[in-house]
């Protein structure tokens, strides 16, 4: 599992916060960031992402929003920045 802290996360609490979303994220159909030569729990296949770096992650209306690691902030797996945007706008 995850034996160092990602770049900017604060602590272990908020880490299984982001890997839990990350996991359910993947449950409903988001693309996996990494490639397995075996099948993986969406949960182990979440962190194994965070430890790679390939998820970024910002404060947001919900707690936290995910976004790609390879998309500059763009747009995350599910387009949840679109839906903080509009949510700030109403």
């Amino acid at each position: 599992m995850i034996q160092n802290m990602p770049e900017g996360v604060d602590s272990k609490f908020r880490l299984v916060l982001l890997i839990a979303r990350r996991a359910e994220q993947l449950m409903r159909g988001a693309r996996p960031k990494l490639e397995a030569d075996r099948p993986m729990k969406p949960t182990r296949l979440a962190a194994e992402e965070f430890e790679d770096d390939r998820i970024r992650w910002d404060y947001g209306a919900e707690g936290g929003v995910l976004e790609d690691a390879d998309a500059d902030g763009q747009e995350n797996a599910e387009g949840e920045s679109e839906v903080a945007e509009e949510e700030a706008t109403v």
